[in-house]
């Protein structure tokens, strides 16, 4: 079976690195991309089975991502969102867009492996 692509936008590299080593435990194939440039650049090229980024990123937050993706590629792929801006406001704005799940930070590797999976059973 082929493993499942995944896509994480996440500019914290300690994080990053974190999040990227217990996805691919976890069977994942990942790929990163630390700004809002080079999810752009990835998503031109490829599409994941599942984007997992953060709201707060360089270039393109991750609630211009959501946009992004759902509006100008049409893509019904699920996205979590992670973030340390939790504020409602945020929380409401990343799901009104389309976005399938949020996550507050600090992020349990083991939960966001938990919710990644409930995602892609879905589809």
């Amino acid at each position: 079976m082929q493993k499942k692509r995944l896509l994480l936008a996440e500019d914290d590299e300690l994080l990053a690195s974190l999040l990227n080593f217990r996805l691919q435990k976890g069977g994942y194939e990942v790929s990163l991309s630390a700004d809002g440039k080079q999810v752009k650049e990835y998503l031109s090229r490829y599409t994941p089975d599942i984007i997992i980024s953060d709201i707060m990123m360089p270039y393109f937050s991750g609630i211009e991502l959501i946009a992004y993706v759902r509006q100008e590629l049409n893509l019904n792929i699920p996205i979590i969102i992670i973030s340390s801006a939790g504020n409602e406001e945020n929380v409401l704005n990343a799901f009104e867009l389309g976005a399938n799940d949020f996550i507050s930070k600090p992020v349990s590797p083991s939960e966001l492996l938990v919710r990644v999976a409930r995602e892609l059973n879905k589809t």
